[in-house]
């Protein structure tokens, strides 16, 4: 088998006319140069150069320095790209996100990065927590960023910041001048309108008769638009509610349960691609400069809205 090496010092031989220029250029001795031709061209079976003195190729040795030549510029191409990609400054990331997080926390990461790593693709795809899970374990994205995954093979969380809950409703929802946070008392008699986010609300989950809905909507502009017509009020994380538009309300709630913990999803025992660590780094960057940390979750922060703006 042919070694790239000993391609590399014929081409080199053949450029510089004779062996000790060649091995000057390769830093190598002069007697390593003309054995490594030796072994080449009695694997070859016929003699590269006319003479001993290397500096007239015969006709075998042309067409071996022609496709050398091409051989070797591929293959430095190739393992250029290799150490990019080893580097980070070069690679695809696939990253699924629950929608409140794509659109509030990722672009100006996402923006920077393709500044920083010019060489890089990046691939974001905004969807529920179940999807996102699912995209992690069949290995569809490397990266997933949401709700906490039920317990299962394969799947790693890390959690990294708690989301509250809060109430959005329209202008003319009796709640909607509220003062202060609205406690699960003053929920009880109104509609409620489900959504995705709301599976990790308690009430919703068990199916409270006082604050359970009978009407639910996926997407978030659906949702949003049953709540501006007036069909009742919804319960998104903090995050969510930044989109919303003037002639709704946001409202805290009293309760600091009542919030969802968002994190990393990982596929278990996974090593992260360069490109995909340096992501995490700048989103865990973010995390700690938007985020507060409250006494009921020491260590685990709160993205309040307010830090975003």
């Amino acid at each position: 088998m042919l070694r790239t090496q000993s391609l590399r010092v014929f081409v080199t031989v053949a450029d510089c006319g004779n062996i000790r220029d060649a091995a000057k250029s390769l830093g190598r001795t002069v007697s390593a140069i003309s054995m490594t031709l030796k072994q080449l061209e009695s694997h070859l079976g016929a003699p590269l150069f006319e003479t001993d003195r290397k500096h007239t190729l015969t006709a075998l040795g042309h067409e071996v320095r022609k496709l050398a030549n091409d051989l070797l510029r591929e293959h430095d191409r190739t393992t250029e790209r290799i150490a990019a990609i080893a580097a980070g400054r070069e690679g695809a990331l696939r990253i699924a996100a629950v929608p409140s997080v794509a659109a509030q926390l990722l672009p100006p990461i996402l923006t920077d990065m393709l500044v920083d790593h010019p060489g890089i693709r990046i691939e974001l795809l905004d969807t529920d927590s179940a999807s996102v899970h699912m995209l992690v374990e069949t290995g569809e994205v490397e990266l997933g960023i949401g709700g906490k995954p039920e317990p299962r093979a394969g799947l790693q969380f890390v959690p990294l910041f708690n989301d509250p809950f809060r109430l959005v409703c329209n202008k003319n929802h009796p709640l909607a001048h509220a003062t202060s946070p609205l406690t699960r008392a003053d929920l009880q008699g109104h509609r409620l309108i489900s959504n995705k986010s709301t599976i990790g609300f308690p009430d919703f989950r068990n199916g409270d008769p006082d604050v359970a809905s009978t009407l639910s909507a996926r997407n978030v502009i659906s949702l949003l638009a049953l709540v501006r017509a007036g069909a009742g009020a919804t319960i998104l994380p903090a995050l969510a509610t930044l989109s919303i538009n003037d002639d709704l309300c946001s409202l805290a709630l009293d309760d600091p349960t009542a919030l969802r913990t968002v994190g990393f999803i990982l596929r278990q025992n996974g090593n992260p691609s360069p490109i995909c660590a340096a992501f995490q780094n700048r989103f865990l960057d973010l995390i700690q400069k938007a985020g507060t940390t409250p006494a009921t979750e020491p260590g685990l922060p709160v993205i309040w809205p307010d830090n975003l703006t």
